[in-house]
């Protein structure tokens, strides 16, 4: 049995199964084919991998999820908007690793990772197509070839794009599953404490300002954050290490504000502009003025979704975020003022 409910302020049309006793065992995909006899199981494949369908109110992006007695299935279809082509572009981009399945990019910080309504061009997917050519996976649909996952805008580091369906299918599944490993670098004010610890906090876009999401006690998606404290710069900063263990928009961004040490930089959840009294003016001005937030994807690794072969790439954060680190090193580091407590979640030098 089938419920529709139309809901035309988002979507064109809006779907909930209820999984019968003849449909247990039966992929996600296969299933709602059958059901949803106006839509193709290619399209239905895209909206699985695009976050439009959720069993029991929990998106699942894996097409091969196998139904259980008295699910509750939801899909929603998008209006069938035409969007221009994104066109090639020859912008640099720092390519880390390359064949014929996937491609793992270093992306500068002010990059735009897809195309959007304030941003036509000029976007890490314009970069590649004329890189890449037409070898992208279409499972993003025009305005997003081969995008798997997303660094916002002012994030640098370390993101992998898929070239073919079945490579996007393979990475989908490794994020879906939480099973990949990926690691930030984050300069945030204060020192957390535990130095060592997670953040367990379901997150949400805000009601008050969409461009923001915010931590809730109920409702809003699972989102676990581990984190290490690096280095400790007196009490004023630390550099911390942060491991996703989910992907949520901003989730670093957001949880480490929810503690009390929001990233310095951050122009939506940070406005802090206080002096510490030991703080000396110069480094205060640069900390302050520093134009974006504080934040590098440095490590990511997952297995290849076509070979199975263990991958593992590491890249140090950019001059910028670098200049700012060194300039807390040498200013307290003849004065012990750095501490390194613990052990790593990753053994590595910055």
């Amino acid at each position: 049995m089938i419920n529709v409910c139309l809901s035309k302020t988002d979507y064109e049309d809006s779907y909930t199964l209820l999984v019968q006793d003849s449909h247990v065992g039966i992929r996600l995909d296969k299933w709602l084919a059958e059901n949803l006899s106006n839509i193709s199981r290619s399209r239905i494949q895209s909206l699985i991998i695009a976050g439009q369908v959720s069993i029991n109110d929990t998106i699942v992006i894996t097409t091969n999820y196998k139904l259980k007695l008295k699910d509750s299935c939801s899909i929603n279809i998008p209006f069938a908007i035409t969007y221009a082509e994104p066109k090639a572009e020859a912008i640099a981009i720092d390519v880390v690793y390359e064949d014929e399945q996937l491609i793992v990019i270093n992306k500068q910080a002010g990059m735009v990772v897809h195309p959007a309504t304030s941003n036509h061009s000029s976007t890490l997917v314009n970069a590649l197509l004329h890189h890449c050519g037409n070898s992208l996976s279409g499972i993003g649909g025009i305005k997003r070839p081969g995008i798997v996952h997303r660094l916002d805008k002012d994030t640098s580091g370390l993101l992998v794009v898929a070239k073919t369906d079945a490579a996007h299918y393979g990475l989908a599944e490794q994020f879906s599953s939480h099973t990949l490993t990926r690691a930030y670098y984050a300069l945030c004010w204060g020192v957390p404490l535990p130095h060592n610890g997670e953040i367990n906090g379901n997150i949400r876009r805000s009601f008050n300002n969409r461009k923001k999401m915010e931590m809730v006690k109920s409702g809003g998606k699972l989102a676990l954050t581990r984190y290490y404290v690096q280095k400790a710069f007196s009490n004023n900063v630390a550099l911390v290490e942060c491991r996703l263990s989910t992907g949520r928009t901003h989730q670093i961004r957001v949880h480490m504000t929810a503690i009390g040490h929001p990233l310095i930089g951050d122009p939506l959840y940070c406005r802090r502009t206080k002096r510490d009294k030991d703080l000396p003016v110069e480094i205060h001005q640069q900390l302050i003025d520093f134009p974006r937030q504080a934040l590098h994807a440095f490590l990511l690794g997952f297995l290849h979704p076509i070979t199975g072969e263990s991958l593992l790439f590491e890249r140090k954060p950019p001059q910028d975020l670098n200049n700012l680190i060194s300039s807390l090193k040498n200013f307290y580091g003849g004065r012990g003022g750095i501490r390194t407590p613990g052990k790593a979640l990753y053994s590595t030098t910055v």
